[in-house]
């Protein structure tokens, strides 16, 4: 069973910068795909970022690009969300989630998620 824990949200300034981090375990991930969302008040659950655990290629949301950046450490088996510049409508919860295969920003096509953490941004 693959567990997913997400750590490092918090309150921070516009323009700042928070780490998230998304330990797994349960598994050997070499096949999965690990991806970020988020959710904010009232919206649905959108994509942000993904990773192939396996060669490390990266996908980003264009709200994404430029500002944040997923990576992932094999040794720790964790993936990480580095947000930077962060924007008052960048508030909500983060989730990571895991698959098998390739990255896609659809929801219902992973299996694993986390619990989520809150990065709030204000203005």
């Amino acid at each position: 069973q693959v567990q997913l824990v997400e750590s490092g949200g918090g309150l921070v300034q516009a323009g700042g910068s928070l780490s998230l981090s998304c330990a797994a375990s349960g598994r050997t991930f070499s096949s999965y795909v690990v991806t970020w969302f988020r959710q904010a008040p009232g919206k649905e659950r959108e994509f942000v970022a993904g990773i192939r655990w396996s060669g490390g290629t990266t996908y980003y949301a264009d709200s994404a690009k430029g500002r944040f950046t997923i990576s992932r450490d094999n040794a720790k088996n964790t993936v990480y969300l580095h947000l930077n510049s962060l924007k008052p409508e960048d508030t909500a919860v983060y989730y990571c989630a895991a698959r098998q295969g390739i990255v896609v920003d659809t929801t219902t096509r992973y299996s694993y998620w986390g619990q989520g953490t809150q990065v709030t941004v204000s203005s």
